[in-house]
């Protein structure tokens, strides 16, 4: 199976990209505009492989979609590519707008009128796997309530709304021209290579550094945390066991406070770390609580039942687990965050952030 992955060199989309050339014998191709978030370094371990393929495209640029669809003849898409840092959306929607909305229906037009023109069997096992997220149902008030495959959408930032938008595109698309379609939903996501202007990369690097930690408003802000393999493997198990029109949100079953996110981080490095920055006692101490950002949900938590009793998946990592692994990641490969933050990027700015 040949499968087009859209944000390839991102977060997520190198992930599944590692997950696929790793353990299937599918081949790959990654399309990526390399915008800030993507670096193809994260894609060392596969390059030169005879599976897996670089296309440097915008998703906005239509012609160059519809000549990757007849070059690379892909049997299914999963498509990943977004803008998805939300601070980054509050100061600045227009990206947002252009790539996730705009983006998306030029993708589901190129895969329409490609798939239009596949043989009957090709035709049928056809697939296109759209990646959302949980932020698209807004927030939760109480505490036992989880989000499902049929709560509604309420989204509270433009960055949700946009991928709000991207999710009744695609299933419009499945309903009016019958373009086999399907939409996973998940939790935030951690792991290795993780940009560091979200939450859990930047306390680890600014923890290191010495630097403060900066937590939005009380801290109390609850996430579920799903390790990045994870949902590699979930997205996988979706895009090649899942049903056309279906729905599947995908969580790790690990909700936590942000407060206590940072905390753990702290505590694990000093374990890991004892050696401190000059002038700094106790991790923790780092700590800064800061002004609440606009419109900041109090709560998401993912239902992952009907994944696991319709495809058989679920989590393998607990937060402990996960979240030991990627502390330790960070300490032993520094040569990738270094390159990345050699000046190109100011942390301070950004906050910590989901």
């Amino acid at each position: 199976m040949v499968i087009l992955v859209t944000g390839g060199a991102g977060f997520i989309g190198s992930a599944v990209i590692r997950h696929i050339i790793k353990n299937t014998n599918d081949t790959v191709v990654n399309l990526d505009k390399l915008t800030y978030a993507g670096n193809l370094v994260s894609l060392n371990d596969v390059q030169g492989n005879d599976r897996y393929f670089f296309e440097k495209i915008d998703i906005c640029d239509r012609h160059a979609l519809e000549n990757c669809f007849l070059k690379h003849q892909p049997d299914a898409i999963m498509h990943l590519a977004a803008e998805s840092h939300v601070d980054r959306s509050i100061d600045g929607p227009a990206a947002f707008i252009e790539t996730n909305i705009i983006g998306t229906y030029n993708l589901l037009e190129s895969a329409r009128a490609y798939w239009m023109t596949l043989p009957s069997a090709k035709k049928v096992n056809f697939r296109f796997h759209h990646i959302s997220t949980d932020e698209v149902f807004g927030d939760l008030s109480g505490t036992n309530d989880l989000f499902t495959e049929t709560t509604p959408y309420a989204p509270s930032s433009p960055y949700s709304a946009s991928k709000a938008s991207s999710d009744h595109l695609v299933r419009a698309w499945h309903r009016t021209y019958q373009l086999p379609t399907i939409i996973t939903n998940c939790s935030n996501n951690y792991g290795p290579y993780h940009f560091p202007e979200k939450l859990i990369p930047l306390v680890i690097l600014n923890v290191l550094e010495g630097k403060p930690l900066p937590v939005y408003g009380d801290g109390l802000q609850i996430r579920d945390w799903l390790f990045v393999e994870d949902h590699a493997r979930a997205l996988y198990t979706v895009v090649t066991k899942g049903l056309p029109g279906e729905t599947y949100n995908i969580g790790g079953l690990n909700e936590k406070t942000n407060i206590e996110v940072v905390q753990t981080i702290c505590d694990l490095i000093e374990e890991l770390v004892p050696v401190k920055p000059k002038g700094v006692k106790l991790y923790r101490d780092l700590i800064t609580y800061v002004k609440d950002r606009p419109g900041h949900d109090l709560r998401y938590a993912i239902d992952s039942a009907k994944i696991t009793r319709e495809l058989g998946w679920k989590p393998e990592e607990t937060f402990e687990s996960g979240i030991r692994k990627t502390v330790v990641w960070y300490l032993n490969n520094r040569v990738w965050w270094t390159h990345i933050l050699d000046g190109t990027y100011n942390l301070e700015q950004l906050g910590v952030n989901e």
